[in-house]
């Protein structure tokens, strides 16, 4: 039997809780509630508990990315405006979706020529990602992003966050441009948002949390992905594995091999999507 962690400010203090940031034994006493999870007043304070070296007192998030100043949701902001903005600037520009969306390989007569991933516009599989035609869509993929993003990013910090919903979304994107009918065009944030339900299912399952209403949230979005018409369930899927697959390794990884297995994982997961495109790519050659 594995022997009960004592707190690290109450030696006598026998506890189950770490704190979300740095991992230290916590008791009830020391723990202040955080968005998600329990911090020490080490690192509520931004400093570190004596007995520990200087690099191991900087303020660090679950994930072992660096907490730094200012907005703690900076991304997500960002990530929310460039959506945004993109969704502007396709309902101004003519014929900017015909150029950006994410399509196999078609002739397009807008355009008046062959248009797609397989005929050298690579630029698709991201541009896609930020591409939204209707309000209901991008306002729908927004609130899930702003819902999602705050907690995700608090934990896994600045970095490991963009690099989370990044991953994802060219996970889904490279899945649909594999199994998607090469003239089926497809757009949207929704691949990426999938990919932070699935890492919000592992983040919360790291903290103990109750995961009734995330899978719940899961569920119903798996409902709308098979039911709905006209929705790209690979981009959903791919996206969704994507994101459980780096998240996993992010917040679960050991703490010796932390960088190598965290950053490994993401480069996995690119190289699968590369290998998938260029499968495909090769295909419709």
């Amino acid at each position: 039997m594995s022997e009960v962690p004592h707190c690290y400010r109450h030696p006598g203090a026998e506890t189950g809780i770490r704190c979300a940031r740095c991992e230290r034994p916590i008791c009830t006493d020391c723990m202040v509630d955080a968005s998600v999870g329990f911090q020490c007043p080490d690192c509520v304070r931004g400093g570190g508990g004596t007995g520990h070296s200087r690099t191991a007192d900087q303020p660090r998030t679950l994930a072992g990315g660096r907490i730094t100043g200012g907005d703690p949701h900076l991304v997500t902001h960002l990530l929310i405006g460039a959506n945004l903005l993109v969704f502007l600037v396709a309902q101004i520009v003519p014929r900017f979706i015909d150029e950006t969306v994410l399509i196999g390989l078609a002739f397009d007569p807008a355009l008046g020529r062959v248009v797609g991933v397989a005929d050298g516009e690579w630029y698709r599989l991201l541009s896609s990602m930020f591409l939204h035609e209707q309000i209901w869509h991008i306002a729908g993929n927004m609130l899930l992003l702003w819902f999602l993003g705050v907690g995700l990013e608090e934990q896994l910090g600045r970095v490991r966050f963009l690099v989370l919903y990044l991953l994802s979304g060219l996970a889904g994107g490279a899945l649909t441009y594999l199994l998607a009918a090469q003239n089926q065009s497809s757009l949207g944030a929704s691949g990426a948002v999938y990919g932070l339900l699935g890492a919000t299912v592992v983040l919360l399952r790291r903290l103990d949390r109750d995961l009734r209403p995330v899978l719940a949230l899961v569920a119903l979005n798996l409902v709308i992905t098979f039911f709905w018409e006209n929705i790209a369930w690979q981009a959903h899927i791919g996206g969704l594995v994507a994101g459980v697959l780096i998240s996993y390794a992010m917040i679960n990884g050991p703490r010796e091999r932390r960088g190598l297995v965290q950053w490994g994982t993401c480069g996995a997961v690119l190289a699968l999507s590369v290998l998938l495109m260029v499968l495909r790519t090769s295909a419709l050659s």
